[in-house]
């Protein structure tokens, strides 16, 4: 039985352990609005006898945001995450979780001791099992309950205080489906339809850039402890100078179907992927939040999409001119602002120029519309897990650019943003909590690099050697078993020249000795046997 299959039914008959974490759903805690679950590695509070942290109030900035949502109360996502908690676990050390039971990212080992980098690289430089273990990946995630979190299915309003806690459990992978949908959608105003669209906790603004990087990181936390495997990362698809979807193939992420351009080909594991939280004006008219209910196939077409949009695809000449531009954020830090290394790598203002546009699909966004399907909408964009191999290089981007001018922290907006990307705000929907601002710094100091950001030496080491020293290692016993039969086969055949040698030495020298005798005369040969025939 293969690993992957292996590892889905040890999940699925594990206990669960109770982007919600399960044991902070429950309608005592929601009432007392305290989310510090106990750690089961020595049954304290937030593993508060084993020094790993401790139950504390949660503070969150007050500071002014900007102008573009003006309601205030009206959303729970509002001040993240107190209409939900106001106390949480606060880790000490290297500890991470909501119940400080897991390590900070980039440290490793029993007690988050051991410091790792780990390598993020780019898909076409996988081995062959390499990328089928990352598939492989993907469809058990898919296919597998989060035994730690649950999402919600309502808004705080409709649970009377709490009394009537509304979760579903969730897979892994659509867990993280469900927070792209959840982080962008628009806010409930009250009344069927009636809902403020302008809003985005996500994207459109400063966060977009640290929120994602958070979502990479802890999807591949997740993995990791799904699978067992803590040297996995995300692979990245460098979409520089590309002319069509390069990883649409059945290899990688799935190529065209033959029978319907807009759906995936039988012939990959996605064809069978069914899309949630994907009918967002649904959502709104009903007054409602996406349950994670599937919601048919994952759709994709790439190349199929409005040219007038998206002309092509970034070029390597794009990003270095969005590279070179020295300000994170500029103006009212939304889709209008000129000059915005964030804005411009998003893709509302121009790599040329740097000004904004509209109409207009660029960097980041262009991808998006490219694939002309589940991806192409905000919402629901995580459905197709292109967009993670799409991510990770808008995030190596994104190292780029500090790399390059090694921006202060105070660069990074602390108010007037839009809501929720203040510096000092958490990032929703995330349990345990991250602050936006703490997340605007190098992979260096995350536990994680990119194989094409390494200097010559490690590159080589990481995208040449270590391949071939991976697929040596898994092969090496058939090298032994061919070079032990090869040296078995060389030694008989030398052993049948040798005796070979040695018979045709011996008839020479009998040769040359008959040639001193004298011959047997006929009437002998006839009576007796010949020495000839004898020989």
């Amino acid at each position: 039985m293969s690993l992957p299959l292996l590892l889905f039914f040890f999940q699925f008959l594990s206990p669960s352990l109770q982007q919600f974490p399960r044991p902070c759903t429950t309608p005592d805690v929601l009432r007392s609005k305290r989310c510090c679950p106990v750690w089961p590695g020595d049954g304290s509070v937030c593993g508060s006898l084993s020094g790993r942290g401790f139950c504390q109030d949660v503070t969150v900035s007050d500071l002014p945001n900007g102008p573009q949502y003006p309601h205030s109360g009206l959303d729970d996502r509002e001040q993240w995450p107190l209409v939900f908690y106001n106390q949480t676990c606060q880790c000490a050390g290297n500890y991470m979780g909501f119940d400080c039971g897991e390590c900070k990212f980039g440290y490793f080992g029993a007690n988050c001791g051991e410091r790792r980098e780990s390598v993020r690289k780019n898909i076409f430089q996988l081995s062959v099992s390499e990328r089928q273990r990352f598939i492989s990946y993907l469809n058990l995630a898919k296919t597998t309950v989060s035994p730690d979190y649950m999402i919600v299915t309502g808004v705080y309003s409709q649970m009377n205080n709490g009394s009537t806690p509304m979760f579903t459990n969730i897979s892994v992978y659509d867990l993280f489906v469900w927070m792209h949908y959840y982080v962008s959608r628009d806010a409930l105003l009250g009344g069927p339809g009636n809902v403020w669209a302008d809003i985005d906790f996500a994207h459109e603004s400063a966060a977009f850039l640290p929120w994602h990087r958070v979502y990479l990181l802890f999807w591949e936390h997740e993995i990791r402890k799904l699978t067992g495997d803590f040297n996995f990362t995300i692979p990245y698809w460098d979409w520089r100078d590309a002319q069509d979807c390069q990883v649409c193939t059945d290899e990688l992420m799935g190529a065209r179907s033959p029978l319907n351009p807009n759906l995936i080909s039988p012939s990959s594991v996605f064809s069978s992927w069914k899309v949630i939280c994907s009918q967002p004006e649904d959502y709104n008219q009903r007054e409602v939040l996406c349950d994670g209910s599937p919601e048919g196939p994952l759709l994709r077409n790439p190349g199929n999409h409005d040219p007038n949009r998206v002309p092509r695809l970034p070029t390597s000449a794009d990003v270095e001119s969005v590279l070179s531009l020295t300000e994170y954020e500029t103006g009212l830090m939304d889709r209008s602002a000129n000059m915005s290394f964030r804005n411009a790598l998003e893709g509302f203002a121009s790599p040329e120029t740097g000004l904004a546009v509209t109409g207009q699909s660029l960097m980041h966004n262009s991808l998006h519309v490219f694939m002309n399907g589940s991806m192409s909408s905000v919402q629901g964009s995580a459905n197709d897990p292109i967009f993670l191999l799409h991510h990770a290089f808008i995030d190596s981007i994104f190292e780029q650019w500090l790399r390059r001018h090694q921006p202060p922290r105070t660069h990074y907006p602390t108010a007037n943003a839009p809501i929720g990307h203040n510096d000092g705000l958490y990032m929703v929907p995330f349990i345990p909590l991250y602050r936006n601002g703490d997340y605007f710094l190098s992979t260096k100091a995350l536990g994680y690099e990119y194989a094409y950001l390494q200097d010559p030496s490690q590159r080589f080491v990481q995208e040449f050697l270590t391949p071939y020293l991976e697929q040596a290692q898994q092969i090496w016993r058939w090298l032994l078993a061919a070079g032990l039969l090869g040296a078995a086969v060389a030694g008989i055949i030398a052993t049948i020249i040798t005796v070979a040698c040695r018979s045709r030495l011996k008839r020479r020298k009998s040769s040359a000795y008959g040639e001193r005798q004298p011959l047997l005369n006929s009437s002998e040969e006839e009576g007796s046997t010949s020495y000839q025939t004898t020989l």
